[in-house]
């Protein structure tokens, strides 16, 4: 049973205690509403979609480059199923390029959370909050986030460019929701999308240990699935080990090195999780300061309490899902902007096929 609860008015009863405090923050609107306002009959070209296919942007987290300067062992674990009773909250947030402007792109941010609970699955929804960001407000967006999300120094802040703002946006979004359930519930499981490596400028090191603390003091357990990796192990993708004993089970990576002068780390034990036969494998990162029997115990638990369909949770499945922007959306919402503020709808050429023909396939194809 899946069930979309109307928020604003439904008892707090109704929710458990990772979802029933969830308010989104008063600024993170007035942030979207402000910079709508500087749309003034404009010229918009919207992005061409395709109403059979769904639209969402890519932002997975860039892996490091890994040096290999002893070889990591692994360590084979099965996992058995405990049914003790235990909420299972996954979170998700996506992102579109709905088109550009004379002075700027427009995008829109869409969030998802999803829980199973007694045998049900619900989800709260939050958005489509609608972006326009130029050179002139790009900088102040971001500052505006970082410090009300994580209360960050601005000389501390250094504002990304105007192709990476979207990306940026979401990513502070995400880690808004998960420090928010994390505090709000208590002995939960938490699935995430996306690993526990930090250092990047979309993730922070001392932000994500942040996460992760406030996760633990809760006690709280924080599974990461990554849907593709790019850390190799002899040459070959973590993901494409396999064992000769069934699933489900872990496959524990230790000793994983990297380079000495990265600034990335590794914040959570490295798995390749193989939890249904004939499923796939994923990379599965658990919180490094928690007892590994703690990590395994939340892995048996989650399957206790959550459906895996080819080897992946259902509760991320669905927060996935519903956070994704269709085609069909994508128009719908470009329709309402253009209406709302009065764009003027223009077609520009397309480079690559005016040049190159039916060869012309990229980017703008």
């Amino acid at each position: 049973m899946i069930e979309q609860l109307p928020y604003t008015t439904t008892p707090k009863y109704n929710f458990p205690n990772a979802v029933q405090d969830l308010q989104l923050p008063q600024n993170f609107i007035e942030l979207s509403l402000k910079s709508m306002k500087n749309l003034n009959l404009e010229q918009f070209h919207p992005i061409e979609t395709n109403l059979f296919n769904s639209i969402t942007e890519n932002t997975d987290l860039t892996e490091p480059t890994l040096l290999n300067y002893s070889p990591p062992t692994l360590r084979s674990i099965p996992l058995k199923p405990l049914p003790q009773p235990t909420t299972i909250t996954a979170i998700d947030v996506s992102n579109i390029k709905l088109g550009e402007t004379e002075t700027g792109i427009l995008t829109a941010i869409r969030a998802a959370i999803v829980w199973r609970q007694s045998r049900q699955y619900r989800y709260l929804r939050l958005g489509p909050f609608p972006f326009h960001i130029t050179e002139q407000n790009r900088r102040e967006i971001y500052h505006l986030f970082r410090q009300y999300y994580f209360q960050t120094p601005p000389k501390d802040i250094v504002g990304p460019n105007l192709l990476n703002m979207q990306n940026r946006i979401s990513n502070l979004l995400e880690r808004w929701l998960q420090m928010s359930i994390s505090t709000s519930s208590h002995d939960n499981i938490i699935l995430w999308d996306g690993s526990l490596t930090a250092g990047t400028p979309d993730n922070p090191t001392k932000v994500l240990s942040q996460l992760l603390e406030i996760a633990r003091n809760r006690l709280n357990t924080v599974l990461a699935f990554t849907k593709t990796t790019t850390l190799r192990l002899g040459g070959h993708l973590l993901t494409d080990l396999t064992t000769k004993t069934p699933p489900p089970r872990l496959i524990q990576i230790n000793h994983y090195p990297l380079h000495p002068s990265t600034p990335i780390r590794f914040l959570g034990n490295i798995y390749i999780a193989k939890l249904t036969n004939g499923g796939c494998s994923f990379r599965l990162d658990i919180d490094k300061n928690i007892p590994s029997e703690q990590g395994i115990a939340a892995a048996q638990k989650l399957l206790g309490n959550d459906l895996v369909f080819q080897g992946y949770p259902e509760t991320l499945r669905l927060a996935h899902i519903y956070s994704t922007f269709t085609a069909n959306e994508v128009i719908g919402i470009q329709r309402f902007i253009a209406q709302t503020y009065g764009l003027k709808i223009v077609t520009r050429p397309n480079l690559r096929r005016l040049l190159f023909g039916p060869y012309g396939k990229g980017p703008e194809a």
